[in-house]
């Protein structure tokens, strides 16, 4: 098992992320603790920017020379150096804002919110995307469910995003740009983060993140009106928004209050979505309302907006080469819904 010295020894070497100068150099590694009994090592790393993608890909460089060397779990806490030991070695330039939320011509933001979990919020976001795309729009993602993301899931998304310079570059798939926390967590474990380090988190998926030219920015939001949905209407006071809901009264209920959230706050709310509107028989053709009517409407009404499409309990055919457990092909009943939807999002805000 690694002894304390050995840990300082092999991550000596590592250079910050931002300052470009060894951890020797910066006296970077403020505290080591090892467990031999558990094989665990906790380490405290002071760099020159905490909070960013070069330190998202830092932790997992540093991980991998830990594990590599004989540790079976690896605790990692970072923060800032003191002012003095960046200013020493920071390069001395200034830099413009480079990111999707500093160039003149910006895609459409689009927002996905619900009010509570498990109405399909992430599985909409996911469709529309691809649907966009289908539409030859280029389209990108980010998962801003910070604590249930799911969306690399859904999409079956199985290679990690690489940094490139300082920026870190998103994963594609189905024409789709996607960036998630899911990317940056080891073996699904749970974020145990406050709000504060959530928003951080949320402002480097803008700023530091190559997203390139794109039409459309979709964001997969917490549900509820919490700290993420609060940052987002700070962040980009011109986001659209689409609002997921069931028929049932009660998912539709509490719906509103994310719809009022944007309303507040000057946000343009594109529609609404009612998600398990109905199953079809494929043996009888009829339809049965397993949650009830009316939510979708209702929640339309009390908005002042209309609904977009309504979605039917139905899963996306199998293709055996094809991994993507959540999102619908062209053809299939609930892709075309989603292509109806995402014509209709581009109607209202290029039209």
């Amino acid at each position: 098992m690694l002894t304390k010295e050995e840990v300082i020894k092999l991550l000596n070497p590592v250079k910050d992320p931002f300052l470009h100068t060894s951890f020797e150099e910066t006296g970077g590694i403020v505290d080591v603790t090892v467990r031999e009994e558990k094989k665990h090592v906790s380490v405290k790393i002071a760099i020159g920017k905490p909070n960013t993608a070069e330190q998202m890909q830092l932790q997992q460089e540093i991980v991998s020379i830990l594990k590599r060397n004989g540790a079976r779990t690896v605790g990692l806490r970072f923060e800032q150096l003191p002012d003095e030991v960046i200013q020493r070695l920071q390069p001395a330039q200034a830099q413009e804002d480079t990111s999707i939320l500093g160039r003149e011509k910006q895609p459409h933001f689009v927002a996905v919110a619900s009010g509570k979990g498990g109405v399909g919020k992430s599985t909409v976001t996911v469709n529309l995307a691809v649907s966009l795309a289908r539409l030859g729009k280029k389209v990108g993602i980010i998962d801003a469910d910070i604590y249930g993301f799911s969306i690399p899931e859904m999409m079956g998304v199985e290679e990690q995003p690489v940094v490139r310079g300082e920026k870190i570059i998103p994963v594609e798939r189905f024409g789709v740009k996607l960036i998630s926390m899911g990317f940056f967590v080891e073996d699904n474990s749970p974020i145990i983060w406050r709000g504060p380090m959530l928003g951080k988190m949320l402002n480097n998926f803008f700023r530091e993140v190559e997203w390139g030219d794109l039409d459309y920015l979709l964001l997969d939001l917490p549900p509820g009106t919490g700290d993420i949905a609060m940052d987002v209407h700070a962040l980009l006071p011109s986001c659209s928004e689409v609002i997921v809901t069931t028929p049932h009264p009660s998912a539709a209920f509490v719906a509103a209050r994310a719809g009022q959230m944007a309303l507040k706050t000057d946000h343009t709310i594109l529609g609404v979505v009612e998600n398990m509107s109905y199953f079809q028989s494929e043996k009888t053709g009829e339809k049965e309302y397993v949650f009830g009517r009316g939510g979708g409407d209702r929640l339309a009404e009390e908005l002042r907006t209309k609904v977009l499409g309504r979605l039917s309990l139905q899963q996306p055919y199998e293709e055996e080469d094809i991994f993507a457990p959540a999102v619908y092909q062209e053809d299939h009943p609930n892709g075309q819904e989603y292509h109806r939807i995402a014509a209709k999002v581009v109607a209202q805000l290029e039209e």
